[in-house]
């Protein structure tokens, strides 16, 4: 049963991988991407290292991967945040079509 569980996990974090990239490149300002590369490497990432760790048998290897998702967990959203707050200091426009910014509307 936990087989098929890592399975479905690994399953699951590969479409959300290929989600994420689709978003990489139809998606249209440097924000809007940075937001799906994230979303990607978080969940689909931390779905296949769930996926392979449930379908381990050696706990060192499985102690290993619970050690990658839990840097990963916290690396990858506080780089976007780095990255997405440096852009826009830099002055990288948000697309034209955008509603709202919170961001300018706090600095102002």
């Amino acid at each position: 049963m936990i087989k098929y569980l890592g399975i479905a996990l690994l399953y699951a974090g590969v479409l959300f991988d290929l989600i994420g990239c689709i978003g990489l490149v139809r998606l249209p300002d440097v924000y809007n991407r940075l937001q799906a590369a994230t979303k990607c490497v978080t969940l689909g990432t931390c779905m296949i290292l769930a996926g392979t760790i449930l379908m381990t048998t050696s706990l060192i290897l499985a102690i290993q991967g619970i050690i990658c998702l839990v840097f990963i967990l916290i690396t990858s959203p506080t780089a976007a945040h780095a990255l997405a707050r440096g852009a826009y200091k830099a002055g990288v426009k948000l697309w034209d079509k955008s509603i709202v910014d919170h961001y300018g509307e706090d600095q102002s």
